[in-house]
């Protein structure tokens, strides 16, 4: 490294989820320098900003990395998209915008995992602290925070008719599926403030730009973190055909995700050994759980036809669409202003199982959700998918060039658990669009199809059909500095170096039982705590419902 180097405080790798939240917190009382290196641009798109327009950037190739798996053999040899945001507020500018922040006993268990500090007590107050709800804050919710959070109109019948077919069908409604009960079916929470998307740029990053004391370098495609001895000291990068080293004063924070977070630390010499040999890589520091452990959730779209003319096929149109986006542009509101996704359901898949494991995302069309496979017909379905899936995967490098993009694989279906929460999942599902409260609306069942009933049926569907849900985590996981796999220590320092932490979804021991984005931004708000020495939120007491009745009942 040069001695003419640029030196900061901290150098945040990636402008992403965390990343943005990291950026501000840092940067907050003036005293520390802060640089964020980020490779994507500038997020100002109205596909990016408009709520419904969700499918595009999610697969441009300006703002997505645009991953694939390998070969996915318990998919029938299929490659997955594994969409990964390359924009200014990485993943939050081209996810979803679903805020769901997963079960409870979710955290208790990272704590039992290893994860100290991690339960749901100790992170309750950082997920209420990033809130600004905008129906205003209890003692779950946030009010006052940085990342709007609301609800959508519901004026469509059909969100109402699935919340109200699940209690026909003996679920629970929950009040607040972020609050004190996630069991149940109810309204499902957007990052959409204003009727824009409220990503983690708009939130967090965007504020905090006029402040003197933190710059943000686009373009910047990092190479590797750079070691003296073990201790990290900066960062090499590219910007077009120049090549740059920044000196980090205080620590480098690889904010980087799921994906990029440990092709990082592979290639700047952490990691497994071997692997980092076979590349010529030199090692820094032995990890063998660096990108290993990768989870995601597999979901399958269960689809109907409807019997009336009042799901958003009608506005699917060239016209029509070009419709809401005008009136979304001069008002801010109607379909424009929603991600659609506005009422959800989470329900155990079995006896003895304490906490909700199936999701359901509900939606008044039948697409995909990248938008290419429209149904020609008015329909309605669910994204319906386990949550705690017991199958492992990796990331792991094709060679020691930063620019060639990671092996992925996610080694889908192959715990024969999961198989078994899939079939569950068809048949419950199907149980409740079979409700009264669906029978004005209710047509063909498209997919499935009603003859996919026998367990050899649902498997072959679910291998042909099911896709990625988008939630890749758990490649750097938090733990015990004594477990071998442990990547980062509860202070999401990097066992076996110094200067060095990871803050993003990447250091989840275990996947949460829901989206992650939420998740993502909460590890970014108690990470920038730990950064710099505070002492932590005080943990909450709020209580958590699990239902009575679980080791003997499914509902």
């Amino acid at each position: 490294m040069s001695a003419a180097a640029e030196s900061f405080d901290y150098v945040i790798i990636g402008a992403g989820s965390a990343g943005c939240v990291l950026a501000d917190r840092l940067s907050a009382d003036g005293s520390r320098r802060v640089l964020v290196l980020e490779y994507g641009g500038s997020d100002r798109s109205i596909f990016i900003q408009m709520p419904s327009a969700l499918s595009i950037p999610m697969n441009m190739k300006k703002y997505n990395w645009m991953y694939e798996t390998e070969p996915e053999p318990g998919l029938g040899g299929r490659r997955l998209h594994c969409p990964r945001g390359k924009v200014l507020g990485g993943s939050s500018s081209i996810n979803g915008m679903v805020y769901m922040r997963g079960a409870p006993q979710d955290f208790d268990r990272w704590q039992e995992e290893g994860a100290q500090g991690w339960s749901y007590a100790d992170v309750l107050p950082y997920f209420r602290r990033a809130e600004g709800r905008r129906e205003g804050g209890d003692e779950y919710r946030g009010g006052e925070g940085p990342l709007g959070t609301s609800y959508g109109t519901l004026k469509n019948p059909l969100y109402g008719a699935f919340v109200e077919a699940a209690r026909q069908a003996g679920y629970p409604a929950s009040e607040d599926v972020n609050g004190y009960r996630q069991e149940g079916f109810g309204r499902m929470d957007m990052t959409v403030k204003n009727g824009v998307r409220w990503s983690a740029a708009n939130a967090y990053l965007k504020p905090a730009l006029k402040r003197p004391n933190l710059k943000v370098e686009t373009g910047a495609r990092v190479q590797r973190i750079l070691f003296e001895g073990r201790r990290a000291v900066g960062v090499a990068y590219a910007r077009g055909s120049q090549s740059f080293t920044v000196r980090a004063a205080r620590e480098v924070i690889l904010a980087g995700g799921p994906i990029n977070s440990p092709q990082l630390l592979k290639l700047s010499g952490v990691g497994p050994a071997d692997e980092l040999k076979a590349h010529g890589i030199e090692v820094v520091a032995h990890r063998p759980g660096v990108g290993e452990n990768l989870q995601d959730h597999l979901e399958y779209y269960f689809q109907f036809a409807c019997t009336q003319p009042i799901s958003l096929y009608a506005h699917m149109g060239l016209f029509a669409r070009g419709l809401i986006g005008a009136r979304w542009l001069l008002t801010g509101q109607g379909l424009g202003a929603t991600n659609h996704f506005e009422t959800c359901g989470f329900i155990r898949s079995r006896p003895g199982i304490a906490s909700p494991d199936i999701q359901f995302h509900f939606l008044p069309l039948a697409v995909t959700y990248d938008g290419k496979g429209m149904a020609n017909e008015h329909g309605f379905q669910a994204h319906v998918g386990p949550m705690r899936s017991k199958s492992r995967g990796w990331v792991r490098l094709k060679s020691a060039d930063p620019f060639e993009v990671p092996r992925i694989r996610f080694n889908y279906l192959s715990h024969p658990d999961d198989m078994e929460e899939m079939r569950a999942s068809v048949r419950l599902t199907r149980e409740i669009f079979a409700q009264p409260a669906f029978d004005p609306y209710r047509g063909r069942e498209i997919q499935p199809g009603a003859d996919c009933t026998s367990d050899e049926d649902i498997d072959a569907f679910v291998r042909a059909h099911s896709e990625s849900a988008y939630h890749p985590s758990c490649t750097c996981k938090i733990g015990a500095p004594a477990d071998p796999m442990a990547v980062v220590d509860p202070q999401l320092r990097v066992i076996g170096v110094e200067g060095l932490r990871v803050v993003d979804s990447s250091v989840m021991p275990s996947i949460t039982n829901a989206n992650l984005n939420a998740p993502t931004i909460m590890i970014g708000e108690k990470g920038a705590d730990h950064i710099l020495g505070r002492s932590l939120l005080a943990p909450s007491n709020a209580p958590y419902y699990t239902a009575p009745n679980w080791r003997t009942a499914q509902r």
